[in-house]
């Protein structure tokens, strides 16, 4: 499914694409995979060490076939990559991907917090009843 929103999203081969399309799309792919707990508990653990997909599922209360699904999801975002060794399918993950998203959201940090106290203040003095005149 995401596959295909990509496919869908970045056109037809031969069509020129702005960069900028193509680096929302993988940022895209990636928020996504990042929204499902389960996907960020998979990257949890995966922070320690490789895995093969029996030892992820492990820990989770469902089936192989929906736990590999996924590590697909995970997969086509470029958050993780898998390895087949032997019989084995191993997953590691990919932190470049990770840094890309985590780079696009410092450029929101450069914006100050907004102090609470100064702000009921202001609002307190541009609120209050104007002082009564003097009687006419």
């Amino acid at each position: 499914m995401i596959f295909n929103r990509l496919v869908d999203f970045l056109g037809v081969p031969g069509q020129s694409i702005p960069m900028q399309t193509v680096e929302t799309a993988r940022l895209d792919l990636v928020f996504m995979a990042l929204a499902d707990p389960t996907r960020r508990a998979i990257l949890a653990l995966l922070l320690e060490d490789d895995m093969a997909v029996t030892d992820v599922a492990a820990p989770f209360e469902m089936s192989l076939a929906a736990i590999s699904k996924h590590l697909g999801i995970l997969a086509s975002a470029g958050l993780i990559s898998q390895e087949k060794r032997g019989r084995v399918k191993w997953c590691k993950l990919e932190p470049d991907a990770l840094r890309d998203a985590s780079i696009w959201m410092q450029t929101f940090g450069h914006f100050e917090a907004v102090h609470l106290d100064a702000f009921e203040r202001f609002l307190t003095q541009e609120l209050e009843p104007p002082p009564p005149g003097p009687a006419a």
